[in-house]
């Protein structure tokens, strides 16, 4: 019995039939085939095919009808295109300053977005980078440079400044003792570059006597199981 307008079917119950034709003929033909071959709807198809784990066979699309059980070539899609030539529903109507109603207000304007424009700063601009615990320097407003990579580190500006581009596998770094955010105090004098090798050495746990390095260790996997737990209760 079909549902009619307005009336709910009365629920069917899946033969043993039923479902060995769904479970030959799902996995190759595209489920509204197979709902008007068993006389039930495509949900009801995709439905009991979940239930029963059935999933598409990896040649289901490779088959010569394929392109067919999508829509895309049904004669009414094909007759709704729009043809090569044809003349644009819309041509003429959109001029210059053209909007209905209050589309106006929501269109985008000319120019820089607002939420950048409010955030913007012009180049020159100076900040304490949280993550490198330096001052850094805005020197470029170029939408292709990656917006963290328009802003440098001004002891490396300085250093460049008074001896040129820093060689490759080399790092500029404050003598020890000499680290400042007053850009005022950041000269080339407390400055150096060392290899990247030589500043892992600097900085590498076992300089630490070993308990505090012990300390340091544990309060790392303490972090990073606090930052598991935290995204996985996230999700």
């Amino acid at each position: 019995m079909t549902a009619s307008k307005g009336i709910l079917a009365p629920r069917r119950r899946w033969t043993a039939d039923e479902d060995e034709t769904l479970r030959l003929n799902f996995p190759h033909f595209p489920a509204f085939l197979v709902a008007y071959v068993l006389g039930r709807t495509k949900f009801q198809v995709y439905n009991r095919a979940h239930a029963l784990r059935l999933q598409k066979s990896p040649d289901y699309t490779k088959h010569p009808l394929a392109h067919l059980w999508n829509g895309t070539e049904h004669p009414n899609t094909v007759a709704n295109r729009i043809k090569p030539g044809s003349v644009p529903a819309n041509k003429g109507k959109r001029r210059p300053g053209w909007a209905v109603g209050r589309m106006a207000e929501t269109q985008f304007k000319k120019g820089r977005p607002a939420h950048l424009a409010r955030n913007y700063v012009p180049i020159g601009t100076e900040k304490y980078d949280t993550k490198r615990k330096v001052v850094v320097r805005k020197i470029t407003d170029d939408p292709s440079v990656f917006p963290v990579m328009r802003w440098r580190p001004v002891h490396v500006l300085v250093w460049e400044a008074a001896h040129g581009p820093i060689p490759e596998g080399h790092i500029c770094i404050f003598k020890p003792g000499m680290k400042t955010l007053d850009v005022a105090q950041i000269t080339a004098d407390k400055l150096e570059v060392v290899t990247l090798a030589e500043n892992m050495r600097r900085n590498t746990l076992h300089n630490y006597p070993k308990d505090i390095a012990r300390a340091i260790q544990a309060r790392a996997i303490l972090t990073r199981a606090i930052n598991r737990t935290v995204k996985e209760q996230s999700k």
